[in-house]
């Protein structure tokens, strides 16, 4: 019997998060995610997965990696790629310490942004928590409380989500003992495929083309008329609404009401409840409900992030699940290595003229 893409297929276990798909619930190392992410720092997440205490001092990057970054700018490489480059360069300082790669991407993706507008690196600082050096990474000015808190909420949300492809690649990696820094180079070379981590901007877009209210429902109309996607509704595990959702959801709330564009969150609102009642309308047997896409892009754009860093700061989340379950699969784990299904053809002969050897 073969599974295609491996669905229903158990290739781990796992302590670090559990995905129910059909109660719509995400548990992260014992606590639902909207209990954990909206309260806990950053820092007590890395606790409760890594059992580090102190990611500030790992915050540096090698001389290499800042080399490196420089040549992507001059280059004008995409954002996610550099990270993925940079990342590499982690392992240079010998062994790379299971908590270097989570508290140095920040770093990363502040020092490539700004370097990309030829601005100079910000020097890292230790006295702020990890949120608010990631925003001072990219902007060079301590950012306000809720600001912080309002990242913080995003990375706690997305840090693990089960055998995700990003987390399954590092899994696979790690299973033939290499190092770490290289499953983690692995999964973002997973995560940057616009099938799982890399096309969160869409959804945002679309709200910005729908621009005004009353055109939400002829839009929307056109789109599934068309038998298009909406982009942030529907997810392949949960069939029903996904819980990230609901806690970005209630995370951009308290940050739009203090600050950013009230008038886009009021339409972005709008757009979410006309698209949810049009689904149910054309497409009644399918339970296509928000999903985590669609407020990520709110919140982070409300954050002054550009569209091209929603990734890289996905992976600044995320980062810290891949690392726990490398350790894990380390410690409890073997090679993976499952088997295929050939559907070639069988019983041929060598023939020293290729032109008479059959064509695929």
């Amino acid at each position: 019997m073969t599974t295609q893409g491996l669905d229903g297929v158990v290739a781990a276990s796992t302590r670090l998060s559990h995905v129910d798909g059909e109660a719509g619930q995400l548990t992260l190392a014992g606590y639902a995610v909207e209990d954990l992410a909206p309260r806990a720092s950053f820092e007590e997440v890395a606790r409760l997965f890594l059992n580090t205490h102190d990611l500030a001092r790992h915050r540096a990057i090698p001389d290499a990696a800042l080399h490196l970054l420089e040549a992507c700018a001059a280059a004008r490489t995409p954002p996610i790629d550099a990270l993925r480059m940079a990342a590499g360069t982690l392992s240079l300082e010998g062994e790379a310490d299971t908590a270097k790669a989570v508290a140095a991407f920040p770093t990363i993706i502040g020092t490539y942004w700004r370097l990309l507008h030829n601005q100079p690196p910000v020097p890292v600082r230790t006295d702020i928590n990890h949120a608010a050096h990631f925003l001072h990474q990219l902007t060079g000015t301590e950012p306000p409380p809720e600001t912080a808190r309002a990242l913080e909420t995003y990375l706690n949300t997305v840090c693990d989500h089960g055998l995700n492809a990003s987390t399954f690649a590092a899994r696979v990696i790690i299973s033939t003992h290499s190092d770490l820094i290289s499953a983690i180079a692995g999964a973002i070379g997973a995560l940057k495929g616009p099938l799982h981590g890399g096309a969160p901007g869409p959804a945002l877009q679309m709200v910005f083309d729908i621009a005004t209210p009353e055109n939400a429902e002829p839009f929307l109309r056109a789109k599934l008329a068309a038998g298009e996607r909406l982009m942030g509704f529907g997810h392949r595990i949960y069939r029903v609404r996904d819980p990230r959702a609901d806690v970005l959801a209630a995370a951009a709330e308290r940050f739009y009401n203090t600050a950013g564009d009230r008038k886009l969150y009021a339409l972005a609102r709008h757009v979410e409840a006309t698209a949810l009642r049009l689904l149910r309308e054309y497409k009644p047997d399918r339970r296509l409900d928000t999903n985590v896409e669609f407020y990520t892009a709110l919140l982070l754009h409300g954050l002054g992030l550009p569209v091209e860093l929603f990734t890289p700061t996905f992976a600044a989340g995320r980062v810290l699940g891949w690392t726990a379950h490398c350790l894990e699969q380390l410690r409890d784990g073997r090679l993976i290595r499952p088997q295929s299904a050939y559907t070639g053809p069988a019983g041929l002969t060598y023939a020293k003229n290729l032109a008479s050897m059959p064509r695929n």
